[in-house]
């Protein structure tokens, strides 16, 4: 398949181009493109699923098509500003504003055709997800985070996250970047964090931060909340989602907690089959591995949604 058919892939987001004249179909690169997955008789529900950081709406494919095929969703997947790009130019310009308006209009394009409407994502998606469910009133459903990065993991008790948090909201976050290709042998996302990205990320850890000072024991978060997140994660600091589950009620969280002895890394947390370079040679171990919990995690969700 040629970048040149994503346009017309059964998942194309056609309103999306229109939208974002940023991207161009035949920019992006294949299995990268925005997503919608529709069913032909109407639906009270739908869910807008969020991306990470680097990687793309490819990541989310095996999660969407559950939510989609046995939990009967629409499923609307965005692509984040200046992300699944063939030339991302070291995603120059990239603005946390164009990340928010991206997720808005796709939680828009759920509400015209679905009453109730929730969101989630991985990691930077997640983090946006719960920023949309604390400011958007048309999120009516749930949220379902993902390796939600909620707090950058780094030494004991995440302080050293915490620095660099506030690091990258600097200026200086540019002097670090180490301005090499973004373009690498994994075919659904960049293969380094560029420091653009991470500020903007940065950012909005900061926003999400001054809005659930608001939520606590007597005012709780008022959404219900699926959390599924690792151990051996090294990217986003568990106590991300614990800050969270603190400040929600006690029967409207559910933590799926994948052990550390399981060895699963951050962006794999969503990954149902396993990612290979684009010129991996015949036994050549994969960029990033499938997630063994995978299928407990749906069956998770399942019941989540079954007793909501």
């Amino acid at each position: 398949m040629s970048s040149l058919d994503n346009k017309d892939q059964p998942d194309s987001w056609p309103a999306y181009y229109e939208k974002f004249p940023y991207f161009k179909p035949d920019g992006i690169r294949d299995g990268c493109h925005p997503r919608v997955m529709e069913h032909e008789t109407p639906t009270g529900k739908a869910i807008v699923l969020v991306h990470g950081l680097t990687d793309s709406p490819y990541f989310l494919l095996p999660i969407a098509n559950h939510f989609y095929a046995n939990l009967g969703y629409n499923v609307y997947l965005p692509l984040l500003h200046c992300h699944g790009l063939k030339n991302p130019k070291g995603m120059e310009g990239v603005e946390l504003e164009e990340w928010k308006a991206n997720v808005r209009f796709g939680i828009n394009t759920a509400a015209a055709k679905a009453d109730n409407v929730s969101i989630g994502g991985l990691s930077t998606g997640g983090a946006l997800s719960l920023f949309m469910a604390c400011t958007k009133p048309k999120i009516t459903g749930k949220l379902y985070l993902f390796s939600a990065a909620l707090d950058l993991a780094g030494g004991a008790l995440g302080l050293k996250g915490e620095m660099r948090e506030r690091l990258l909201r600097t200026f200086l976050a540019d002097l670090l970047d180490k301005d090499k290709p973004l373009i690498g042998r994994n075919p659904f996302r960049y293969d380094r964090m560029d420091m653009d990205g991470a500020q903007e990320l940065a950012r909005l850890i900061k926003e999400i931060d001054d809005l659930l000072d608001g939520y606590d024991a007597k005012d709780p978060f008022p959404k219900r909340v699926f959390a599924a997140h690792s151990e051996f994660d090294t990217t986003a600091h568990i106590q991300g989602i614990r800050t969270l589950q603190e400040k929600s009620s006690p029967d409207c969280f559910t933590a799926f907690i994948i052990p550390e002895n399981e060895k699963v890394s951050h962006a794999c947390v969503v990954l149902e089959e396993p990612i290979y370079a684009v010129d991996a040679a015949e036994g050549e171990e994969p960029l990033e591995k499938a997630n063994p919990e995978f299928a407990a995690m749906m069956v998770a969700i399942t019941e989540f949604e079954r007793t909501s």
